[in-house]
C-alpha cells in the first residue's frame, strides 16, 4: 500500500476520533479549531511520510501531532480565559501520554461526542448531519447527497448547528442520570435515521449507502462496549442494524436495481452479520421491553429465517400489529399488509388494504401490483405503472419494470 492511501484509509478510521478527543480535552466550542488541526495533522502526515517514511506507529504519531497543533493554536485563541488555558495545557496535554490511555479516552470521548450532538436543542436533521460529519467523517459533499440536497444547505444547516451548542454552553460530557435514558433515546434515534438512510437505496451511491450502514453499526457497538449505556433498546437497535445489513448486498441488483425480499439468494446473505444479529438478539432477550426497536428487531430475526419456516410470516404480521400502537406510519401499515399476503394469501391482504384510508405512493401502487400480480395481470400492470410516476430514480423504476416484465 503507498503513502497517500494509507493515509487515506487512516483518515478515515481515526479523523472523527481525533476531533472528539480534542473536543473533550478543550471543549466543544473548540469543534471548528478541532476540524482545521486534524485535517493539518493529515497534510502534515502527507509531506513528511513521504521524506520519511511512515512511522513504526503512525496512529500515535497523528494524536502526538495533533494535540501539538492543538496546544498551539490553544495558546494563540484569545477567546478563552487564561486561567482555563492553563489548566488545560498542564492538566491534560502531552505529547509524552501512554498510547492506551488514549486510546481509552478516544472511546469516551467519542461516546460523549454521540450524546452532545443528539443534544434536544438540536433539530433532528441537524443531529444527523452533525454525526456525519463529525463521528463519521463524511464530507460536506457526502451529506449533500445523503440529504438529496446542496453543500450550501449543509454548511448553512451545520454552521447553525454549532451555534447552538455554543450558544448554549453545552458541554462535552455524559448527560446526568435524571436525563440518561432520555438522552440515550436520542443518541438510538439519530442512529436509527443515519441507517435507514444507507439501507433506503433512495438515490445514493452504492458505497455512500454502506458506509452510512456501516458508521451507524460502529457508534451502536460503541455503546454497547461501555457499562454507561447498557441498555436493551441498545442491544435491540444493533441487532436490527446487523440482520438488516445481512441482506445489504443481495437487495442490489447487477444495474443497482433494489432486489426484492423474496427474489433474494440466500447464498448472498452475509452469515456473519446474521450471526452477529442472533447474539445481540439473546442479549436483549434477556430483558424483553415493548418498544419499537425491540419489535422491529424481532421483524429482522424471522426475516433471516428461510421460506417455509414455520409461523415465520403469522409472527411478521403479529409484531408489525404491535408495532402499529406505538408507531401508526403508513409505511408500517403497507408492510404488515405485506406480510398478511405472505401469511394468508393476497385476496385477504386486498381486503385489508381496502380498509385503509392510505396516502398514494410508490411503495402504495407497488404492493398492489404485487396483490394483483396472478389475480389479475393487466390491473397489476396498471398499478405498476402508477407506482412508476411517484419515483424519479432511474433504479427504482429499473425495479419496477423487472417487476412488470414478470406478468408476461
Amino acid at each position: 500500500m503507498d503513502i497517500s492511501n494509507r493515509i487515506a484509509g487512516l483518515y478515515k478510521t481515526e479523523a472523527s476520533k481525533m476531533i472528539s478527543v480534542l473536543c473533550k480535552y478543550y471543549g466543544i466550542q473548540f469543534l471548528d479549531n478541532a476540524e482545521e488541526i486534524v485535517n493539518d495533522t493529515f497534510l502534515t502526515a502527507s509531506e513528511d511520510w513521504v521524506k520519511k517514511g511512515i512511522p513504526n506507529n503512525p496512529i500515535p504519531w497523528l494524536y502526538s501531532v495533533a494535540k501539538n497543533k492543538a496546544n498551539n493554536r490553544y495558546k494563540r485563541d484569545k477567546i478563552h480565559h487564561q486561567k482555563v488555558i492553563d489548566h488545560y495545557l498542564q492538566e491534560t496535554v502531552s505529547s509524552e501520554m501512554d498510547f492506551d490511555i488514549v486510546m481509552e479516552e478516544v472511546i469516551d470521548s467519542q461516546l460523549m461526542m454521540m450524546f452532545v450532538l443528539s443534544h434536544p436543542s438540536i433539530p433532528m436533521e441537524s443531529q444527523i448531519g452533525l454525526a456525519l460529519r463529525i463521528l463519521c467523517g463524511f464530507t460536506i459533499d457526502e451529506i449533500a447527497k445523503t440529504f438529496l440536497t446542496n453543500k450550501e444547505t449543509i454548511s448553512k444547516r451545520l454552521y447553525r448547528a454549532k451555534e447552538v451548542l455554543r450558544e448554549n454552553g453545552i458541554s462535552l460530557e455524559y448527560p446526568t442520570s435524571d436525563e440518561f435514558q432520555n438522552r440515550l433515546q436520542s443518541v438510538l434515534r439519530t442512529l436509527y435515521l443515519i441507517f435507514n438512510k444507507g439501507y433506503s437505496m433512495e438515490g445514493l451511491e452504492t458505497e455512500i449507502r454502506r458506509s452510512l450502514c456501516l458508521e451507524s453499526i460502529h457508534l451502536c457497538s460503541l455503546l454497547v462496549e461501555t457499562k454507561i449505556s447498557i441498555h436493551s433498546d441498545v442491544y435491540a437497535l444493533l441487532s436490527l442494524f446487523c440482520f438488516q445489513y445481512s441482506r445489504f448486498d443481495a437487495r442490489l441488483g447487477e444495474e443497482g436495481e433494489m432486489i426484492l425480499y423474496e427474489d433474494q439468494k440466500r447464498e448472498f446473505w452475509n452469515l456473519e452479520f446474521i450471526q452477529k444479529g442472533k447474539y445481540f438478539y439473546h442479549l436483549m432477550s434477556q430483558n424483553p421491553m415493548f418498544s419499537k426497536f425491540h419489535l422491529e428487531a424481532n421483524i429482522a430475526f424471522w426475516h433471516s429465517f428461510p421460506e417455509g419456516t414455520d409461523g415465520k410470516w403469522q409472527s411478521i404480521c403479529e409484531l408489525y400489529s404491535a408495532l402499529l400502537f406505538i408507531e401508526s406510519s403508513s409505511l408500517i401499515q403497507l408492510n404488515r399488509i405485506y406480510a398478511v399476503y405472505r401469511a394468508y394469501g393476497n385476496k385477504e391482504a386486498i381486503e385489508e388494504l381496502g380498509k385503509l384510508a392510505l396516502p398514494k405512493s410508490s411503495y402504495y401502487f407497488s404492493l398492489l401490483g404485487e396483490l394483483y400480480s396472478k389475480l389479475d395481470p393487466m390491473k397489476s400492470k396498471e398499478y405498476y405503472t402508477q407506482a412508476i410516476s411517484y419515483v424519479t430514480s432511474p433504479h427504482e423504476i429499473n425495479s419496477i419494470q423487472n417487476r412488470m416484465k414478470k406478468l408476461l
